[in-house]
């Protein structure tokens, strides 16, 4: 697991915003899923991040996570960046393309994850890359 987490003052804003950001590296496995929404809940806390805009991002966080553990191959990151009241959440995994559910699994099984994002979200950005998969996740936050 690698972590890294930065807190960094923006010279020139009108207010004084401080940059938060957070880098979490994990194995890309479904019992990992719980420790980047801990951390994400925790971070968004300390961060000041209003509680109904942190449950938000703490959903998001896990459904993304969920989906990097079960699609990716060997590590998922998740990436958390708070700048001018807009939280960027950004996860990767080392997965190809986005396998399709099995017609033996009921339709209200699985799913839901990136529709639940979708509505969460103020906008959302999927791309295919060289090494895996990575999804966009954009919140506005107002503390």
């Amino acid at each position: 697991m690698t972590m890294f987490v930065t807190d960094t003052a923006l010279t020139g804003s009108p207010f004084s915003q401080c940059r938060h950001q957070a880098v979490l590296t994990l194995p890309a496995r479904e019992a990992h899923v719980s420790a980047a929404r801990h951390l994400a809940a925790d971070l968004l806390a300390c961060w000041s991040v209003p509680e109904s805009e942190r449950d938000s991002a703490v959903l998001i966080v896990d459904e993304l996570a969920a989906n990097a553990a079960q699609y990716g191959r060997e590590h998922m990151t998740l990436l958390l960046v708070l700048d001018h009241g807009t939280l960027h959440i950004v996860v990767t995994d080392s997965g190809t393309t986005v396998e399709h559910r099995h017609r033996d699994v009921a339709p209200d099984e699985r799913g839901r994850g990136t529709g639940i994002v979708t509505c969460l979200a103020e906008s959302t950005e999927v791309h295919q890359t060289r090494s895996g998969r990575e999804v966009r996740a954009r919140l506005r936050c107002t503390g």
